[in-house]
């Protein structure tokens, strides 16, 4: 990769753009995956084959030393960059000359493959991630999701809005096509088939390279990849969260030769450390507010999980939010985390993790001391809840 650095132009600024809109104050029903504080960025913050063939990961992307990862067919670096939490939902959005620059840094750094999604601002998201990775567009994946409707402030996969809707996200996003467009959350009222048509037939087109679902259940998965194989499924896989690891989606995903990208992958910042039981969250701009699993109670009662992060930490020399990636890149080689933060030596300490090497005995050390833990409090509220699939 090219050791080079870009200037964001002071004339050309969206400031405005990114200020003046925040969906979540227009509308209640966006679910924990799609914000991510500001406060917390560097924790927080998206062709069967058979299993064998997946266990070798691939060569380093040029001299930054990342390796890559192989999602399905989509080759892509082995941490990824979540770009939602730059523009926010959870208080102000961070300058876009930051947001540019941090989102550039990381592409130095090795990272290849960005997240974010239409309703993350709405829309002001896909424009940084465009600006920003627009100089060096044929280097890099980008991933955005379809599925809210802003205006009507709910969910709405119909055919004809997906394709109404992925021009704006081209258009957002400087380029003529997407690598990997994901159903952001699975829509009752329309069949998963009508979606994965829809979707194929934007491939066909070559607006879109590859189809991916979030937050759906292993049922739906495998229903979608019958009309179109599913390249990649994202939904929230922590070392304190491991639904993933019970509901099958990870079995399936292993079974059909899917990658797998965790989003919350320190748990929406908890396992980074910096979070304490007197901690408190902003009700007017931060919807971790709402979950359980943050009030005061559930914030001191789960501290026995970051306490294993810090000590396994200490003897790999790293901290514990790297831990907690090092730990979910071990687990299978289709996984590729996508920490976000709009903080450069956040950034750094994030990409550090692919350093990180834990051995069968750390891991199984971890194992045996997660299992003795209880974590206190469910992942989303009730409301959020609602909109994962979880169909059997």
């Amino acid at each position: 990769m090219k050791n080079r650095k870009y200037a964001t132009d002071p004339n050309n600024r969206d400031d405005g753009a990114f200020s003046r809109r925040n969906f979540m104050a227009r509308s209640g029903f966006l679910g924990a995956g799609l914000i991510v504080a500001p406060a917390l960025l560097s924790a927080c913050s998206d062709q069967p084959q058979s299993t064998s063939s997946r266990s070798d990961e691939v060569a380093s992307t040029g001299g930054s030393g990342m390796k890559t990862r192989k999602l399905g067919e989509l080759e892509v670096s082995e941490m990824g960059a979540g770009a939602m939490s730059i523009s926010a939902n959870y208080g102000p959005p961070a300058d876009i000359n930051q947001g540019i620059r941090v989102l550039r840094e990381a592409h130095e750094g090795g990272v290849s493959f960005f997240d974010t999604a239409e309703v993350y601002g709405p829309h002001t998201s896909e424009e940084l991630v465009g600006r920003a990775l627009e100089p060096f567009r044929d280097e890099v994946r980008i991933a955005t999701k379809f599925g809210f409707d802003s205006e009507a402030s709910g969910l709405n996969s119909r055919p004809d809005h997906i394709r109404k809707v992925v021009e704006g996200s081209l258009k957002r996003l400087r380029t003529d096509r997407i690598d990997l467009y994901y159903q952001h959350r699975v829509d009752p009222d329309v069949p998963i088939e009508d979606v994965a048509g829809a979707v194929k037939e934007l491939i066909a087109e070559g607006k879109v390279l590859h189809f991916g679902l979030s937050e759906p259940s292993a049922r739906t998965i495998r229903r979608a990849h019958v009309v179109q194989p599913v390249t990649a499924v994202q939904t929230e896989y922590s070392l304190m969260e491991r639904d993933p690891e019970k509901n099958g989606v990870l079995a399936i995903c292993e079974e059909l030769g899917i990658g797998f990208v965790p989003w919350g992958p320190v748990g929406m910042g908890y396992l980074t450390g910096k979070i304490s039981a007197r901690s408190r969250f902003d009700p007017k701009t931060d919807i971790r507010s709402t979950f359980d699993r943050f009030s005061p109670e559930n914030l001191a009662a789960n501290m026995p999980v970051v306490d294993l992060l810090r000590r396994i930490s200490e003897n790999e020399n790293s901290t514990p939010s790297q831990v907690a990636l090092a730990w979910l890149l071990a687990q299978k080689p289709w996984i590729v985390p996508i920490p976000g933060t709009r903080n450069l030596k956040h950034l750094n300490e994030n990409l550090g993790a692919t350093k990180v090497q834990l051995s069968p005995g750390d891991l199984g050390d971890i194992e045996t001391a997660f299992a003795e833990i209880e974590v206190r409090g469910g992942r989303m509220n009730e409301m959020q809840m609602e909109m994962v699939d979880q169909t059997v």
